[in-house]
């Protein structure tokens, strides 16, 4: 039976979704809250994230990739393996003229992770984000049926912004993993000898310094991302919109928390959620100099790719967003118990 037989379509979702549901809570959740045309394939694709990630947790970095390139191979080629993430993710790559380089950005950032990378300096810290986060904010922009630079670039700031808040808040608990992703010039400038302080993770002042710093950096992002809201779908706004109050919120509750995110990770009440959640709905004007700023130096790669490849996505029926918002309310009470997985994404 052909790959695109709509029985095999339909049991592949099928599968995605019972993948997800196994393994990625927060994943499944967030599919709830876009709508139908867009919660479909970002279910492929978060099926295939899935698989990758364990593939290259299990096999080591080097051979997990290998053997990734080569299903990239055959999905690019329109002959995926059999399986349903491969099948369902080749028929969201066609569908939506991905570009190659933005699944393969994604697989390098978890090879990162898996070989323990850490970040001498700023400009290796935000490759980083750009291939973990940015690189799935630009492909869900695409199944959005948006291409235009600036609405890419500005997704693109707020994967990266998620990911400094995700690291912000999870220092102590990523050093207890043999992982340190705060810049080693950031930490050394304060003081602080890298190596030292994996080797038994405590909050300092200094410490707190170096965090307080990455949420400005973040904060900055979240700006320029609100302006590109404005850019989306206007049924996907409020969604998107909400996520982006709420990932700058947990920067805010760790300022809360004296800047320490060693001994305790920070958590948003689900009653403030509920407002950010309000506020989504009415997000403020676009400001042109944010819409108009360039990509950061570590996502340029992947707005070219997209440009590289302007293919526009024919849209999809659009759907009901009352709800999507109900759904909501059930998403965020769990993003905080997020798995491995959604360090990356959410």
């Amino acid at each position: 039976m052909p790959f695109d037989a709509p029985e095999t379509v339909h049991a592949d979702l099928a599968a995605c979704r019972g993948l997800l549901a196994g393994g990625s809570k927060s994943f499944a959740a967030a599919a709830r809250l876009l709508p139908r045309r867009i919660a479909e394939p970002a279910t492929a694709l978060y099926a295939f994230c899935r698989i990758a990630d364990d593939l290259i947790d299990e096999g080591g970095g080097a051979a997990g990739m290998e053997e990734l390139t080569a299903r990239l191979d055959g999905i690019y080629a329109g002959e995926p393996a059999a399986h349903p993430a491969d099948r369902a993710f080749a028929r969201v790559v066609a569908r939506f003229a991905i570009p190659r380089a933005l699944p393969e950005a994604l697989l390098e950032g978890l090879a990162w992770d898996a070989e323990g990378r850490q970040c001498p300096d700023e400009p290796a810290l935000e490759a980083y984000a750009a291939r973990v986060a940015a690189a799935v904010g630009a492909i869900m922009t695409l199944l959005m049926g948006v291409r235009a630079p600036a609405a890419l670039a500005r997704a693109c700031d707020l994967g990266v912004a998620m990911q400094y808040t995700n690291i912000a808040r999870d220092v102590g608990e990523d050093a207890r993993n043999g992982r340190l992703y705060l810049p080693h010039d950031w930490l050394r400038a304060e003081g602080i000898e890298p190596r030292d302080f994996l080797a038994a993770p405590a909050f300092s002042p200094a410490l707190g310094r170096v965090v307080a710093r990455l949420l400005r950096q973040a904060d900055l992002l979240y700006r320029r991302a609100e302006s590109g809201v404005a850019l989306l779908p206007r049924d996907c706004r409020a969604g998107i919109g909400a996520a982006r109050l709420i990932y700058a919120e947990i920067g805010r509750q760790v300022e809360r928390q004296g800047l320490d995110s060693v001994a305790r990770r920070a958590v948003v009440p689900r009653h403030r959620k509920l407002r950010l959640m309000a506020r989504s709905l009415g997000l403020p004007a676009p400001r042109a100099a944010d819409i108009a700023a360039p990509p950061l130096p570590g996502t340029d790669f992947l707005v070219r790719a997209v440009e590289a490849m302007p293919e526009e996505a024919a849209p999809w029926p659009a759907g009901g967003f009352r709800d999507r918002l109900l759904w909501a309310v059930d998403l965020f009470g769990r993003l905080d118990n997020a798995t491995a997985m959604t360090v990356r994404t959410t």
